[in-house]
């Protein structure tokens, strides 16, 4: 069987993680704060320019895995986070709105492998025990969706997904389901 990613299916281990990433960089708390708060995939995330969201109440982007439109609100917390590290990072170098969100030391866009090095480190350093990949934070996403609506078709639609049982899979609550059925059966 192959070896996917899991979502982080504990709200107190999402918390740790984002404490630890704060620690250590406002620039990867935000990156992993967006996941998690939008569904988006690591290359849309990267690919976010300053302009798409300073001053922005909607982030509006064409996916570039699917090359679908689309438009979401960002909410309090994603605002308050995107005006502290854009402070940060105007204090620090001249940006302007074409600029990548998400850059390097060398002020280069970001890759997907370094968002992956950096949350792995934080969920190996909390003792997460999760198969933990960068698709993990629109895992999550999905996951804490669904557990707090329980509207899968609304999760479909904003995950881009062909069915709810591809999306159910896709967040893990179909093995869920299955596990728990066993652990609740006796004869």
């Amino acid at each position: 069987m192959k070896n996917l990613v899991e979502p982080i299916k504990s709200k107190k281990d999402i918390e740790a993680v984002e404490k630890f990433l704060e620690k250590h960089s406002k620039r990867n708390r935000l990156i992993f704060a967006f996941g998690i708060n939008t569904g988006l995939r690591v290359s849309d995330i990267l690919g976010l320019n300053v302009e798409d969201v300073k001053d922005k109440n909607y982030v509006e982007i064409r996916e570039k895995k699917t090359g679908k439109y689309k438009r979401f609100p960002l909410n309090s917390k994603l605002k308050a986070l995107i005006k502290d590290y854009l402070k940060e990072r105007e204090n620090l170098y001249a940006i302007g709105d074409e600029t990548p969100l998400f850059v390097g030391k060398k002020h280069h866009r970001l890759h997907r492998s370094q968002v992956y090095r950096f949350l792995n480190e934080a969920c190996e350093q909390l003792g997460i025990s999760a198969n933990i990949g960068t698709h993990s934070m629109r895992k999550s996403f999905g996951y804490h969706f669904y557990k707090k609506f329980n509207d899968v078709a609304l999760l479909q639609k904003i995950l881009n997904h062909s069915s709810p049982a591809i999306t159910l899979r896709y967040i893990g609550i179909a093995q869920d389901e299955i596990d728990n059925s066993y652990y609740n059966f006796e004869l």
